[in-house]
């Protein structure tokens, strides 16, 4: 789990880039969710809140610069 603090020091682009992998491999979990191979179900419900801290940091640096 990746910690807010440490995400609000990161730049926009390697954000932008977190949020693509971490989007990347919930779309994996799901589909081997889907086929059975998942053990661990709550890796997904981990990697969706750090999906919303990351687009929550987005928004607030967007709205910081307006």
């Amino acid at each position: 789990m990746v910690e807010t603090k440490e995400l609000r020091l990161k730049p926009k682009e390697e954000l932008n880039q977190l949020l693509s992998e971490s989007q990347k491999k919930l779309r994996e979990l799901r589909f081997n969710l889907a086929s059975g191979k998942v053990k661990n179900v709550r890796t997904i419900r981990v990697l969706k809140k750090n999906i919303a801290r990351i687009l929550t940091i987005l928004n607030e640096k967007s709205e910081g610069q307006l």
